[in-house]
C-alpha cells in the first residue's frame, strides 16, 4: 500500500498540478490538506472518474482536508473530538481496505499557530493535545494507524536551513516540539526520521525570498505510525521534484510504502 501525503494548498487553484501527480505518481490513498473548498465544491466527480473513492471534510476559503482511495474507505469520521465548539475542519479519518489487512489512516492539517505567544498558539497547542488524546484512543485497538499531514511542526534542528531564523516562530518554539514528542512517547514511529538520520530534507519551501532556488526549506508533513503500522513500513521518502514543476503548491507530497 502506497500513501501519501500532501498540503496542495488550494484544489481548484492546483486541480490540474493534483490531477497530473495523480495520474503519474498513482498513489493507492492520497491524503490531501488545505484544499480550501467545501465539500459540495470539491471536485469529486473528477476524482472518481481516476478510479478514486473520495471523502472530503471541506471549509469555504480556509483548511480542509481529503482522503482520495484507490481502495475501500470505510466507517469515515470528520473532525477532531475534544472541542465540539471548534469549526475548523483540519481532521479526517477512515479505514482503508488493503489486500493483506485494513489500515486506519487520520489525515490532519495542525493549526500553524502564528503569532506566538497569543491566541492562536494556544489553540495550536490545545488542538494537540486534544490529537494527543485521539491518538491514544485510537491505539487501544492495536491495529495499524498512521498520523499524516501538514503537522506545522520542525521537530528538531536538522529539519530547518536556518534553525535560528525560526526560534521564535509557533512551528519551531520548544512547546510544539515537545507536543510533537508528547506523541511520539504513546508509542508512535516518526517513519522518514527512522530511515533517514541525515539533515537537509524539508518538505515546505516558500513562494518568497527565492526560497526554493535556495534550498530554504523546512519539513513540516509527516507521518506517524503506530506499532502495528511501523511493522509493515518498508519506505517512506520525500517527493522533492514536485516543488519545480509548473503551479506547484508550497508543499510537496511525503510518500510511506506499507505491506498492507
Amino acid at each position: 500500500m502506497r500513501l501519501a501525503t500532501y498540503n496542495i494548498n488550494g484544489i481548484r487553484a492546483r486541480f490540474e498540478t493534483a490531477r497530473t501527480w495523480l495520474e503519474e505518481q498513482k498513489p493507492d490513498v492520497a491524503m490531501l490538506q488545505e484544499i480550501k473548498a467545501q465539500d459540495e465544491s470539491f471536485p469529486r466527480e473528477l476524482f472518481e472518474d481516476m478510479g478514486y473513492n473520495v471523502a472530503t471534510h471541506g471549509q469555504k476559503s480556509f483548511n480542509g482536508v481529503a482522503l482520495l482511495s484507490r481502495l475501500p474507505l470505510e466507517d469515515v469520521t470528520r473532525g477532531l473530538p475534544g472541542n465540539a465548539e471548534d469549526d475548523h475542519a483540519r481532521w479526517i479519518e477512515a479505514t482503508v481496505m488493503g489486500d493483506e489487512q485494513a489500515v486506519r489512516v487520520c489525515c490532519l492539517y495542525l493549526p500553524n499557530g502564528n503569532p506566538a505567544p497569543g491566541p492562536k498558539f494556544d489553540y495550536k497547542l490545545g488542538w494537540m493535545a486534544r490529537m494527543e488524546a485521539r491518538a491514544e484512543a485510537l491505539l487501544t485497538l492495536e491495529a495499524p494507524v498512521v498520523f499524516a499531514g501538514d503537522y506545522n511542526v520542525i521537530p528538531q534542528a536538522e529539519d530547518v536551513a536556518r534553525p535560528d531564523d525560526w526560534r521564535e516562530d509557533a512551528l519551531f518554539r520548544p512547546e510544539s516540539r515537545a507536543a510533537f514528542r508528547r506523541l511520539q512517547n504513546l508509542g508512535l514511529t516518526e517513519a522518514f526520521r527512522t530511515l533517514e538520520p541525515r539533515p537537509g530534507f524539508y518538505s515546505f519551501w516558500d513562494y518568497q525570498r527565492g526560497s526554493w532556488q535556495r534550498d530554504d526549506g523546512i519539513r513540516i508533513d509527516h507521518f506517524l505510525l503506530s506499532p502495528e503500522a511501523a511493522d509493515l513500513m518498508s519506505g517512506c521518502w520525500i517527493e522533492k521534484e514536485a516543488r519545480g514543476k509548473d503551479k506547484p503548491s508550497d508543499h510537496v507530497p511525503v510518500w510511506l510504502e506499507l505491506a498492507a
